[in-house]
């Protein structure tokens, strides 16, 4: 760093704030540190008062952390994301409507580089209206670009390291099951939840059909809607262990292939997927009508996004799969799930 005329100064680095002061009207920034001084800043300078400014000269092999961030973010970024200006050194990800999915490996290696940061919120959230998911910058004023030639090296051999992967519309019926409701004594609860948390991630309630606690009856209802079209099936109701509750045997009476039933999650511990010629099958548990977070939060949003779920994927719920039950839910900006 050192002290140069503004008129010398072209093509270097500013290393602090410049304040404009206009009495009665305004005080503010005039250059912000960082700020790369051009031909055309020379007289707006002078006209603060500043004849001479502290610079950093740049030297060979050297780049400036805007020029980092920039190159940092273009490499990393994937489909659904748009980039931020540059502000204060920093450029953010911007995500549109999908699931995040973060390769964490490249992220890692990224990060174990000195003095670079990229920094995201966790893989595998629903993201239904566009916001901020990463950011990135260098700790230094400057940095040597060796490092952000290696950042790029890396995210080159990936397909990208921030991206979102879009909803697919699904045509989706809901068999709803209970001889209570069936039968009127009840008035259904759990149809209008569904409705709202499919049409918020981009897909459609075909249709929603009762059923008693007959299992042949729901089996028929199942296997109607697939004949019919639908790209997701999704059971409420009989999941409980009670003796009346016979929704899981009506799923594996559909001849599905189960996945699991049962998850390691808190709520959602009576959930069920299968899936018979390519349809997913769900077995909803109650809490899914109660709860703004549940398992279906966690699984639905990765089969909209094209995922196929495992059994091993739900094992892995299991860490960070218990609802801190806060006062005020704030999902996907929590623990849950992650």
């Amino acid at each position: 760093m050192k002290t140069v005329r503004v008129q010398e100064a072209v093509g270097m680095v500013l290393c602090h704030d410049m304040t404009r002061i206009v009495p009665g009207e305004c005080k503010g920034p005039a250059f912000k540190k960082g700020h790369v001084i051009v031909e055309e800043d020379i007289q707006a300078l002078l006209e603060i008062g500043k004849e001479h400014v502290y610079v950093l000269n740049m030297e060979k092999g050297r780049i400036h952390e805007n020029e980092a961030a920039e190159r940092i973010a273009k490499a990393a970024a994937g489909p659904g994301i748009t980039l931020s200006a540059v502000s204060e050194g920093r450029i953010n990800f911007e995500a549109s409507p999908g699931l995040l999915d973060v390769n964490v490996e490249a992220l890692n290696r990224i990060n174990s580089i000195e003095e670079v940061v990229l920094a995201t919120m966790h893989t595998g959230q629903q993201v239904t209206e566009s916001r901020p998911v990463a950011g990135t910058r260098v700790v230094p004023l400057v940095i040597d670009e060796k490092k952000i030639e290696r950042v790029e090296e890396i995210c080159a051999e990936y397909p990208y390291v921030v991206g979102v992967k879009p909803f697919a519309h699904y045509n989706v019926g809901v068999v709803t099951t209970g001889s209570e409701v069936f039968h009127g004594r009840i008035k259904d609860k759990f149809g209008p939840v569904i409705r709202k948390k499919f049409s918020r991630l981009g897909s459609t309630v075909m249709d929603q059909r009762l059923t008693s606690d007959d299992p042949v009856m729901t089996r028929d209802a199942i296997l109607a809607f697939i004949a019919e079209g639908a790209e997701m099936v999704v059971v409420t109701g009989g999941m409980s262990v009670d003796p009346d509750d016979q929704t899981p045997t009506a799923i594996r009476a559909t001849g599905a292939e189960v996945i699991t039933y049962g998850s390691p999650t808190f709520p959602g511990v009576m959930f069920m997927v299968a899936v018979r010629d390519g349809v997913p099958i769900l077995g909803l548990p109650g809490c899914v009508m109660y709860y703004r977070a549940s398992i279906f939060d966690l699984i639905v949003p990765r089969i909209l996004a094209g995922e196929e779920i495992t059994r091993e994927d739900i094992v892995a719920l299991g860490h960070g799969g218990f609802c801190a039950s806060c006062d005020v839910c704030r999902y996907p900006t929590c623990p849950f799930g992650k």
